[in-house]
């Protein structure tokens, strides 16, 4: 098992997060960039510029059991299909039976802004949802070391 995150817009906090846990657990810590990215990491991957590059190398470096961190739904639900653990930076598991919902919400929210309508951006991050990710991480963890001591 190890951890993989697709880095190119994930907070400094969850990254030190994942580095610390990664620590606690022995377990390796893989971050996927482009190359514009600057990021300190034993175990970093730098991809090119072009939109999908990241998805691209996270599909193909992660097996079944891994854990992902990623703000990407529609990679999140192709990792999911590999029985990869997916979790977004503020801390919430992506699930089976929601992702579907949750790409038909981005594709309409897409529409509407292709059509000339808004739609409200993040929030600024809070130290909530800082804990908040490191808890459901941590579990997350737990409960696929368990898994694979069942195996």
């Amino acid at each position: 098992m190890k951890i993989v995150i697709d880095a190119d817009a994930c907070p400094r906090a969850v990254l030190q997060t994942c580095f610390s846990l990664g620590k606690k657990y022995a377990l390796p810590v893989w971050t996927v960039a482009s190359f514009e990215h600057c990021i300190d990491s034993e175990n970093h991957l730098i991809v090119g510029n072009d939109p999908q590059a990241s998805d691209i190398k996270l599909m193909n470096i992660t097996e079944a059991g891994d854990i992902a961190v990623t703000q990407d739904w529609g990679l999140a639900a192709m990792l999911l299909g590999k029985r990869v653990r997916c979790l977004n930076p503020a801390g919430r598991l992506y699930d089976k039976g929601k992702i579907d919902f949750m790409l038909e919400e981005r594709n309409l929210k897409f529409r509407h802004r292709r059509g000339g309508g808004r739609t409200r951006g993040p929030r600024k991050r809070s130290r909530e949802q800082d804990h908040k990710f490191a808890a459901i991480l941590e579990r997350a963890i737990q409960e696929q070391l368990a898994i694979d001591i069942d195996s």
